[in-house]
């Protein structure tokens, strides 16, 4: 029965350098761990990398041989790997028991409403697999109220859509200081207490108040699901 992390998030906040910084951390502490990369951008993987999609498909092929864009091209390669979940069968049961870091690609469609890397993640808990979604935000998004709310939305809903235990990050903590100065206490952000100190700000802003309303409505959503919060990473 392996046990593996669906690593996922924004492009930048992070994802790679976490599979790189946790892979040393479960070496070190003598587990068996492999990373599986699964995003066929990537062409800079500074760990020892187990599984490769490129050996599969890049992006750069899907996009020259189909005449795509990023986007569209990121979402023909999944859907090409999902067709070809075999290849990835194979690859993984020679990894054994190891445990898995499953380092996916960035863009948020696929994890919002394009059903391909769910329709993945579910045929990898077939194989007997135990998964738990770690989700990556950039910190830098909490120093902007309309930033924050957009990132409470998405980590809703990529919640909803991929239906794991899940473990949403603040990373790059480290920076936070750089990007500016915090309205709140970093407990507020990430805890997700009440919103309605958000909404004050938002009202300060000439932009957001003229969508006072809609700011409202965002906030109670969130507010009403009651499942978002993160944790603060430092990978250092």
């Amino acid at each position: 029965m392996p046990f593996g992390q669906i690593v996922i998030g924004p492009p930048g906040s992070g994802k790679t350098t976490y599979c790189n910084g946790m892979y040393q951390f479960l070496t070190a502490t003598g587990r068996k761990v492999s990373v599986v990369n699964l995003d066929p951008a990537n062409d800079f993987l500074p760990y020892q990398c187990a599984v490769n999609i490129a050996e599969l498909i890049t992006l750069e092929e899907a996009m020259e041989e189909l005449k795509l864009g990023p986007n569209g091209g990121m979402m023909y390669c999944m859907e090409f790997l999902e067709k070809n979940f075999d290849w990835i069968e194979e690859k993984l049961k020679a990894l054994g028991d190891d445990y898995i870091l499953f380092d996916f690609p960035g863009q948020i469609e696929l994890f919002t409403h394009h059903d391909s890397v769910k329709n993945i993640i579910e045929r990898l808990q077939k194989l007997d697999y135990r998964l738990v979604t770690i989700h990556l935000v950039d910190a830098h998004y909490c120093t902007d109220p309309t930033k924050y709310i957009s990132v409470l939305l998405l980590s809703l809903k990529t919640m909803l859509q991929i239906e794991l235990p899940h473990i949403n990050v603040l990373s790059k903590v480290d920076l936070m200081e750089s990007y500016g100065k915090l309205a709140f206490n970093l407990d507020f952000y990430t805890e997700v207490q009440d919103l309605s100190y958000l909404l004050q700000h938002l009202d300060e802003d000439p932009f957001a108040r003229r969508f006072k309303e809609l700011n409202k409505a965002l906030c109670g959503l969130i507010e009403d699901f009651s499942l978002v919060g993160f944790n603060t990473l430092c990978i250092e």
